[in-house]
């Protein structure tokens, strides 16, 4: 029996919650994976796992065993990544979860800085505005904005954003320009974004100084995917609260023009995050590190987060 290979297995069954999940995280058959759980416990001499036709559990054997094993393979994957450091870049495939309009308009455009930095790691870049479960579908880290709503990921905070209005030019002459956010009131609608998890939708809520306003505005369209949401704001369905930076393009070409331009909507923190027990292995480490700098380097790509769109929005 490969025994590192079983406890492998052991592990990926337990966080991915059945075998056949465990056997596509690990790109092996499936009987494979049982073959080595099973000769796993015929070595311990104990059952781990209690399986259904529909789940597997653990065991209190299995429990303790787990995360006696977590640690070891943590250890093992440090030692293997402390020599690789020693003698080479960090190399390997990673997987990264990123909102759809924070990967276009931010990561993507910055990544060759990345990759000629760090030429022998490979991408998975997962793109969507959905929260993914890190455990369960093997996502390394992802970025999100917002307050997090799972307390047992670790976060590292990279940056904040502000929120502002913007409208196409043909939606303007229709209804006006707004000088105040209760002139909004007036006849005007928003282009509506609810939350891919809840179902919620994000409020519009302004701010200048120490003044508020909260809007309750009907919308002509709503949606839980940013790039759509841009894309009905380019259409003139609406007022959209986004980041200048991802429409600044469309304000230099006219396309967009700024609604109340000293008010904003609110200020998001963004965080790279990943699960306490994912081993932060060196092409993770440098990857966060890297991650970091990029939006905490006071450039363009900083602002360019329109994950506060597509993640957990504190208010969505």
């Amino acid at each position: 029996m490969d025994q590192i290979a079983a406890m492998r297995a052991f592990v990926r069954v337990v966080e991915a919650g059945n075998f056949s999940r465990a056997a596509d995280l690990l790109d092996i058959p499936k009987p494979t994976v049982t073959k080595l759980i099973q000769q796993l416990e015929a070595h311990l001499r104990t059952k781990l796992l209690n399986r259904s036709t529909r789940r597997v559990a653990v065991t209190p054997d299995g429990a303790a065993y787990y995360e006696r094993a977590l640690a070891v393979l943590s250890d093992l994957d440090e030692l293997d990544g402390s020599m690789a450091r020693s003698q080479a870049s960090p190399a390997g495939r990673l997987r990264v979860d990123v909102p759809s309009s924070l990967a276009l308009y931010a990561l993507i455009p910055a990544l060759p800085d990345f990759f000629a930095r760090y030429p022998d790691i490979q991408l998975d870049l997962g793109v969507t505005d959905r929260t993914v479960d890190l455990l369960a579908e093997n996502v390394d880290c992802a970025i999100r904005g917002g307050d997090l709503l799972d307390p047992t990921l670790i976060a590292r905070r990279i940056g904040e954003v502000r929120m502002m209005l913007f409208a196409a030019p043909g939606y303007i002459e229709r209804h006006g320009m707004p000088l105040h956010p209760r002139d909004m009131e007036k006849g005007h609608r928003v282009i509506g974004y609810f939350n891919a998890r809840t179902g919620r939708p994000v409020a519009f809520d302004m701010m200048r100084g120490e003044e508020s306003y909260e809007l309750h505005l009907p919308y002509s369209m709503a949606t839980n995917d940013s790039t759509a949401y841009l894309a009905a704001g380019l259409a003139g369905l609406g007022v959209t609260q986004t980041i200048e930076p991802m429409v600044s393009p469309y304000l230099d070409s006219g396309a967009l023009v700024r609604v109340l331009p000293d008010w904003h909507a609110g200020q998001i923190v963004l965080h790279v995050v990943y699960a306490p027990n994912r081993h932060l292995s060196s092409r993770l480490r440098v990857f966060v590190d890297w991650v970091a700098e990029l939006f905490g380097s006071g450039g363009a790509y900083r602002h360019a987060a329109a994950s506060l769109l597509l993640a957990a929005n504190p208010r969505g």
